[in-house]
This record gives structure tokens, C-alpha cells and sequence, in this order.
């Protein structure tokens, strides 16, 4: 019978596999990459059929395809031909081997192709027989979605080089920010982030109260 351990570790194979779609894999792919990750030890291609019950073809194709992500990494046991493998488990790591492969496997393919699209719009413009206003609200839409995705791509290299220990930081200060009202962050850089000094809130009814206080002394 399961033992606690081992259900918390099913549940979460069984969630990253549901997540998997968000971040651009297969739920089988999304399933092996979280039982690797929760294993205590290496894991040969048969230990993963016999836990996921998934076919050997369906196994390897994946595992090849964690490895091209730089997920997973291959060992071998001394005296045992089989390969294993071991999934990396610094989280922060993790994520932005991810991050960084989803950009370079989606964002960056469609600002080229944004890039291409207003050439070929620029060089429409030059006719005589195109509409003019209609060409240049077409650039004006071109233009806005690169420098989004642009200034997305800034951010993003500016979150890995604050690193994990700055970002907390900089999640905590956004928190406390948002939780007092309108605190500006100041102060971002190397360093971390640090919310400007604010002055506490006087409350109507304390200040009733200092009032009645001094007219009584009065």
C-alpha cells in the first residue's frame, strides 16, 4: 500500500503533468520530467514505463526531449549497460532553462517574423497603389507587439540577473508595496530593491481621541 511519501509524489507527477501544455511540453513529457525530479536515485527507461505505464518508444522520445531542453542529464552505473537519468533540481535553475528555451523557441521565431512582416509593409508603402493610412496602422500594431515582446525579453534577463536570492527580495518589496497602497520602489539594481519610506496612516478615530484628550487637560 502507498505510503504518504509516495502519494505526495504521485500528486505532483500527475500535476506537472496537467501543467505541462502551459509551458510549451507533452503531459507525458511534464509527467517523466516530475518523476525524475521527486526520485531519490537515477532512473533507468523501464523504471519509468513501470511507473507512468507509458510505452518504451513514448519514454525515450521524451526523455530525449527533456534532454535537448537541458532538463534531464544521462548517467551510467558502473557494470549496468542500461542509461539513467537524473533530473535537475535546483529550482531556480529549472525554471530559467525553461524560460530561456521557451524564448528561444517561440518569442524570438515571432519577433523575426514581425521583422519581416513590416519589411514587406515598407516596402508595399512605396506603391502608388497601396492604402497609406491602412500600411502605416499596420506598422503602428507591428511595432507596439515588438517592443512589447522586446521589453518582455528585457525584463526577463533582468530577473536572472538579479538572481534568486534578489528576486525574493524584489517579490517581497512589490508585496509590501501593494499591501500599503502606493509604496515606489527606488533604489533597483544589483543590490535588490528597496520600497521608499512611508509615513503610517493616522486614523480618524485615534485622532478623536487625542482631541478629547487635550480638551480634558485644557
Amino acid at each position: 500500500m502507498p505510503d504518504a511519501l509516495t502519494d505526495a509524489k504521485n500528486l505532483l507527477v500527475r500535476r506537472w503533468g496537467e501543467m505541462g501544455g502551459y509551458w510549451g511540453i507533452s503531459r507525458t513529457m511534464a509527467e517523466i520530467h516530475a518523476l525524475l525530479f521527486v526520485s531519490d536515485e537515477p532512473l533507468c527507461t523501464d523504471d519509468i514505463m513501470s511507473q507512468l505505464h507509458v510505452s518504451r518508444g513514448n519514454a525515450s522520445m521524451n526523455l530525449r526531449g527533456l534532454i535537448d531542453w537541458g532538463l534531464i542529464r544521462r548517467e551510467h552505473k558502473f557494470g549496468d549497460r542500461k542509461e539513467y537519468f537524473r533530473a535537475d533540481t535546483d529550482v531556480w535553475h529549472m525554471f530559467e532553462t525553461i524560460l530561456r528555451e521557451r524564448r528561444r523557441r517561440e518569442v524570438e521565431p515571432i519577433i523575426a517574423t514581425i521583422d519581416r512582416c513590416r519589411e514587406h509593409v515598407v516596402e508595399a508603402r512605396r506603391g502608388d497603389d497601396v492604402d497609406k493610412p491602412a500600411a502605416d496602422e499596420l506598422l503602428r500594431r507591428l511595432d507596439e507587439l515588438r517592443e512589447f515582446l522586446t521589453t518582455m525579453g528585457r525584463l526577463f534577463e533582468a530577473v536572472l540577473d538579479f538572481g534568486n536570492t534578489g528576486v525574493t527580495h524584489l517579490a517581497n518589496c512589490f508585496e509590501q508595496a501593494a499591501n500599503a497602497g502606493t509604496l515606489p520602489v527606488t533604489d533597483v539594481g544589483s543590490g535588490g530593491a528597496r520600497p521608499a519610506a512611508k509615513q503610517p496612516r493616522k486614523s480618524a478615530t485615534s485622532t478623536k481621541k487625542r482631541n478629547t484628550k487635550k480638551k480634558a487637560r485644557t
